[in-house]
């Protein structure tokens, strides 16, 4: 059975900045896809950026370009999401998530748009950012 774990949740002030981990674990997971979305309170859950395993190739939703950074580490099985000039609207649940199987990176990309496109999923990591 696959598993993904988050990790590095936390309160934090407006402005500052988390570093989120996803790492993977049990049976092999055959996916190059892999994501991160959040759900805040009284909301569905939203896509925040997503990466080809493979390449690298990033995408990010239209409201966190340019402060969020999403990133693997094909070795340790992990990949993350660098949140910086957090804001009380970023206060929600994080999830990491990947697709099952190989697709391609625009495919990646586009998916980021439904979280139903996902197979697997993290338990969730909270974030409450506060002034």
């Amino acid at each position: 059975q696959v598993q993904l774990a988050e990790s590095g949740g936390g309160s934090v002030q407006t402005g500052g900045s988390l570093r989120l981990t996803c790492t993977r674990s049990g049976s092999f997971l055959i996916s190059n896809c892999m994501a991160w979305f959040r759900q805040r309170p009284g909301l569905e859950r939203e896509g925040v950026a997503a990466i080809s395993h493979g390449a690298g190739f990033t995408y990010y939703s239209d409201s966190e370009k340019g402060r969020f950074t999403i990133s693997r580490d094909k070795v340790k099985n992990a990949f993350y999401l660098q949140m910086n000039s957090l804001k009380r609207e970023d206060t929600a649940m994080y999830y990491c998530a990947a697709v099952n199987g190989l697709i391609s990176g625009e495919d990646c990309g586009n998916r980021l748009k439904s979280a139903a496109e996902f197979a697997f999923w993290g338990q969730g990591t909270q974030v409450t950012v506060s002034s």
